[in-house]
């Protein structure tokens, strides 16, 4: 692989997907490749496991049924898209990759560390990000910005203040185990604070 591959996480409006695009643009004005895409989706069978996972009810899925969509999108999200793009030199920047899963399934949803590792295993691999940007903010910040979205992929959102809570938790202890991959981004200050940090997060781990 050439590209470098980065990833955004972070708990529901913390302004990643605003902020990858930020990047994705700072980087091809710089005259690099760049993939943006997200997750779920980012191939045609991904995008459809997508709405029916980010519609409908907040119990409309078990956290191993999600778990094992949220999979079945990333394998062919990589196959059709990330891993052809890393190979051409390309960079890709992805809002959400496994780590969600991690945590809103595995930390929150109550399933193990382990057996989302071994999920995401048989899925793909080794294959992981090079730099993971985790944006974090109070959860009830992120969710009255959230709340101003108007569109029906709510699922996630209508989980409750608790859920949120724990969400934040989740993100900051994976950051925490792997600080060599992760980098966490204060999230609640302005765009163009948190712009600037993103950029000397990428440039300062990975040279671009």
């Amino acid at each position: 692989m050439t590209g470098k591959f980065i990833t955004f996480e972070g708990g529901e409006g913390t302004g990643k997907s605003t902020q990858a695009r930020l990047l994705a643009s700072h980087l091809e004005q710089s005259g690099m490749n760049v993939l943006l895409t997200r997750e779920p989706g980012g191939a045609p069978g991904a995008e459809d496991i997508r709405d029916l996972l980010v519609k409908g009810e907040p119990d409309r899925w078990s956290p191993m049924a999600e778990a094992l969509l949220f999979n079945a999108a990333r394998v062919e999200h990589w196959r059709q898209c990330i891993e052809p793009a890393l190979k051409k030199d390309t960079h890709v920047v992805c809002d959400r990759f496994a780590d969600s899963t991690m945590a809103y399934q595995g930390y929150v949803g109550g399933l193990t560390r382990e057996s989302m590792a071994q999920l995401h295993r048989l899925a793909l691999g080794e294959a992981r990000p090079d730099l993971t940007l985790v944006f974090d903010m109070p959860a009830t910040a992120g969710l009255a910005r959230a709340a101003g979205r108007k569109d029906a992929e709510n699922r996630f959102e209508r989980k409750g203040a608790d859920f949120h809570a724990r969400l934040r938790q989740a993100f900051l202890d994976i950051a925490r185990r792997e600080p060599q991959r992760c980098v966490v981004i204060d999230a609640s200050r302005a765009m163009d604070q948190v712009h600037s940090e993103v950029l000397h997060a990428v440039h300062s781990r990975l040279g671009i």
